[in-house]
C-alpha cells in the first residue's frame, strides 16, 4: 500500500517543474534529444542498432571505474565509449564481422562492469543511476559538457553529412568513387559513443535504445530523407521528454520509465499507421537505383 500511495497526483506539479532540477533536465535532455536526432537516421540505416545498444553497456565499466577513482562519470563513460567505437570500427569494418566484433568487446566490457560494480559497491546508488539514468540529477556542468558535446556534433555532422550519407546507403559504390568509407565509419562510431555518453546520463544504459534509436526509427517510417528524419526524429525525441517530465512531476513517477514509454508507443503507433509503407532503406545491399543515392551521386 506504501508504494501504490507514493504514485498519485501531485496538486503542486507546477512548482514542481520550476525547480531548478526541472530547467536542468529539460534544457540537458533536449540537448541529448538534438546530438541524437543527428545521428540517428545512420544509427538506423547503417544498421548500428545494436553498436549503439553496446556502446551503452561498454560505458557502464567506465562510469564505475570512474566512480571507484573518484573521477567524474561523464568521463569514465566517454573514455569507455570512444576505446570502444573505435575497436568495433577497425574490427568489425564490414557489416557481417561488425556483429561479432561488437558481441566481442560487449562481452569483455560487461564483465569489467561486474568486476568494477562489485568494487563500487559502497557507491551503489550512483551505479543504479548508470544502469537506468537519473535526468533529475543533471548539474550545470552536465549541461555545460553535453552543450559542447552537440555544438562539435553539429560542426562535423555539417562537414561528413553528405559522403555519410552516400557511404550509408551504397558503401560500394561510395568506395569505388573514392569516398573514404571506413574512416567515416570509425568518425561515425565516435560521434555515436559520445551522444551515448550523453544519454547514458539521461535513461541509463539499459534504456537507452529508445532515446538514441527509437525517435530515429519511427520517423523513418514516414520518410527516408535524411534532413526530414532527423528532424521528425528530433521532434519526437523532444516530445517524449518533455512530456515525460510534466507526467513525472504530475504523478511522482521515474522520467526515465515515461520517457521510454512515450518514444515506444509513439513507434508503435506509426508502424501500425504505416504498415502498408515500403519499408526503409538498409545499407547492406547496394542499389545503385536508391533515391537518397542517386540524390548524394548527382
Amino acid at each position: 500500500m506504501p508504494v501504490v500511495a507514493a504514485v498519485g497526483y501531485q496538486s503542486n506539479w507546477i512548482d514542481i517543474l520550476q525547480t531548478s532540477f526541472m530547467r536542468h533536465a529539460f534544457v540537458g535532455g533536449t540537448l541529448v534529444v538534438v546530438a541524437a536526432g543527428l545521428l540517428g537516421y545512420f544509427v538506423v540505416v547503417r544498421q548500428s542498432a545494436f553498436a549503439a545498444h553496446a556502446l551503452a553497456h561498454v560505458g557502464f565499466p567506465g562510469a564505475t571505474a570512474a566512480i571507484l577513482l573518484g573521477l567524474p562519470v561523464t568521463l569514465g563513460l566517454a573514455v569507455f565509449c570512444i576505446a570502444g567505437g573505435l575497436a568495433i570500427g577497425y574490427l568489425g569494418e564490414r557489416v557481417s564481422s561488425r556483429e561479432v566484433a561488437t558481441g566481442t568487446v560487449l562481452a569483455f566490457a560487461t564483465g569489467l562492469g561486474v568486476l568494477f560494480a562489485s568494487l563500487a559497491s559502497k557507491s551503489s546508488t550512483t551505479v543504479t543511476n548508470v544502469l537506468f539514468g537519473n535526468l533529475l540529477a543533471i548539474s550545470p556542468r552536465q549541461i555545460t559538457v553535453f552543450a559542447l558535446f552537440t555544438a562539435g556534433m553539429v560542426v562535423v555532422m555539417a562537414v561528413i553529412a553528405r559522403p555519410l550519407t552516400f557511404a550509408s546507403v551504397d558503401a560500394q559504390v561510395a568506395a569505388a568513387k573514392g569516398v573514404p568509407v571506413r574512416a567515416l565509419g570509425v568518425v561515425f562510431l565516435l560521434l555515436l559513443a559520445l551522444v551515448i555518453t550523453m544519454a547514458v546520463q539521461v535513461v541509463g544504459t539499459l534504456l537507452l535504445f529508445a532515446l538514441v534509436v527509437t525517435p530515429c526509427a519511427t520517423a523513418l517510417l514516414y520518410s527516408a530523407r535524411p534532413p526530414v528524419v532527423a528532424a521528425l526524429g528530433t521532434a519526437i525525441g523532444a516530445a517524449a521528454l518533455w512530456l515525460g517530465l510534466v507526467l513525472s512531476a504530475m504523478f511522482n513517477l521515474p522520467p526515465s520509465f515515461l520517457i521510454v514509454s512515450l518514444a515506444c508507443g509513439a513507434w508503435g503507433v506509426s508502424a501500425i499507421v504505416t504498415r502498408h509503407r515500403v519499408a526503409a532503406p538498409t545499407a547492406d545491399h547496394g542499389d545503385h537505383h536508391h533515391p537518397v543515392a542517386a540524390r548524394v551521386t548527382a
